[in-house]
């Protein structure tokens, strides 16, 4: 499991939301570099957000739920085409879980464990 994990949870249909496209990026000079990406599975999580390759180390990150695509999936009408959270992960021994709750005009997120 990589040190930043998400799932996306859709609160309008009472189930995890699957199919949601998300990027997880970190700050860096002059703006910012992909860190992981991939597609919610059936669940709403994404297994391998980071590979194990990569290091992950304290900074500044965002994760990028294209959830427009997602609500287009389902012929439904949505406010925000994408909800970008932006956190800063102060110690990277530790496990940090974003998730999203998510509906057609609105969203919520939160540090999970």
């Amino acid at each position: 499991m990589s040190g930043i994990t998400t799932h996306v949870l859709d609160t309008s249909r009472g189930r995890p939301a699957q199919g949601v496209p998300v990027m997880l990026e970190i700050e860096a000079a002059g703006g910012w570099e992909l860190v992981g990406k991939g597609n919610t599975n059936a669940d709403g999580r994404i297994s391998e957000l980071v590979s194990a390759e990569v290091t992950i180390a304290p900074g500044v990150y965002r994760l990028i739920f294209d959830t427009g695509k997602y609500f287009a999936q389902h012929q439904s009408e949505s406010f925000y085409p994408q909800v970008t959270i932006v956190f800063r992960l102060a110690d990277a021994t530790q496990h940090y879980h974003v998730p999203l709750l998510l509906s057609p005009f609105g969203y919520s997120t939160y540090r999970g464990s």
